[in-house]
């Protein structure tokens, strides 16, 4: 045999043993639950779940015990929270707030034990913020193929008074997370009807309306270039804008609609405007997953031989935690923007705030930047 061959066999050989292996056992004590209940951990691999909150059960192992034992690739970076099958009944902390993903290297077998007492669909203490403005709530949209959602609509001041005029109109994704702190995955919102309503007030913008849009337990795939990713967008384009169209006194044309959501919220804003530029001429796309977990959106724009679209986007990021991880597609998707002619401050604008976080906190203190820039005077 071919001594570069058998070098070569070699070191594939070394390369497979050195991709070793550990156990990571995971364990919860959860003294409010009867030993009926079920408890799940979600997470960012495929082991426990890809972050689908009913997908990987805890073992009944005890009294008021659950636990599992997994494996995962030595130096592996795992992130992870427990739920009860739902992000709705996530578990939360002492103080009943919602926590930060748990963090682990793995380096060594490892067992993790922790103790749960409060639970997100049980808490019964008071939440700070509260929704300013207006706000109309619709129920049911449905399409073949997706699960049925709600949608809410904000009204800047005076909407009520000024009978005879039409406002631009502002889509967003995860609705539940936008102006309602309660209903907000972390129990702190985006803020965004204070946020409109200041800017509104102060003459800094024209008035506008938001639509929220929520989201359901597809979310995952219906914010990405999936088939469900595609039935979401003919949803908003077909069903939820000609409802709101209909129903309030907007401006119908793509010059005075926007679109903008965070992580895979921002994918699915970018897809949105890119994909029907005849409905949204606007997009604001928070901490986009253009390029994440072997997915890349930024070759879809790339391989685009259509003429340059006539679009303005807001693409912003942190650059912590997952915001890392993030940059590179932000990185490439501006530099194929580039390639395609589109030119930064003109076309699109970009900020980094290199001390963010990944959270509605975050996105909550920029959110005024598209705002100004969508709809400033």
């Amino acid at each position: 045999m071919n001594r570069k061959i058998i070098v070569f066999l070699i070191a594939a050989v070394v390369s497979v043993f050195a991709q070793e292996k550990m156990n990571v056992t995971l364990q919860v004590y959860a003294p409010t639950l009867s030993d009926s209940e079920k408890i799940f951990v979600a997470g960012n691999t495929m082991e426990i779940g890809n972050w689908d909150p009913s997908s990987v059960q805890l073992e009944k192992t005890g009294k008021n015990l659950w636990g599992k034992t997994f494996q995962f690739l030595k130096g592996f970076t795992l992130e992870y929270k427990f739920t009860k099958g739902a992000w709705q009944s996530e578990a939360l902390k002492d103080d009943a707030s919602v926590p930060l993903n748990s963090v682990l290297k793995v380096e060594n077998d490892t067992t993790i034990s922790v103790v749960i007492n409060n639970w997100r669909d049980r808490f019964n203490f008071k939440v700070a913020g509260q929704i300013t403005g207006k706000v109309e709530y619709n129920k049911n949209f449905v399409i073949d193929g997706l699960k049925p959602r709600n949608i809410f609509v904000w009204l800047p001041p005076n909407y009520e008074k000024e009978m005879n005029k039409r406002y631009p109109v502002f889509y967003m994704h995860d609705g539940q997370n936008l102006i309602d702190p309660r209903t907000s995955n972390t129990f702190i919102d985006w803020q965004v009807d204070e946020t409109a309503d200041s800017l509104i007030q102060s003459g800094k913008v024209e008035p506008f309306i938001i639509v929220g849009i929520n989201n359901t337990d597809d979310r995952g795939e219906e914010y990405n270039h999936t088939p469900l990713g595609k039935l979401y967008a003919k949803l908003i384009v077909e069903k939820i804008k000609p409802f709101v169209d209909k129903n309030y006194r907007t401006l119908t044309d793509a010059k005075n609609t926007a679109v903008g959501g965070s992580s895979m919220g921002g994918l699915i804003s970018m897809i949105c405007a890119w994909e029907y530029p005849n409905i949204f001429s606007k997009a604001a796309c928070f901490s986009p997953a253009f390029l994440f977990r072997g997915f890349d959106y930024t070759k879809v724009v790339k391989d685009d031989t259509s003429q340059k679209k006539d679009l303005l986007l807001y693409i912003d990021n942190g650059g912590v935690g997952l915001e890392t991880v993030l940059q590179p597609g932000v990185d490439e998707m501006i530099k194929t923007l580039k390639e395609k002619g589109y030119e930064e401050e003109k076309d699109f604008f970009v900020f980094i705030d290199s001390k963010a976080e990944h959270n509605e906190a975050t996105w909550a203190k920029r959110i005024w930047r598209p705002i100004i820039l969508f709809f400033g005077k």
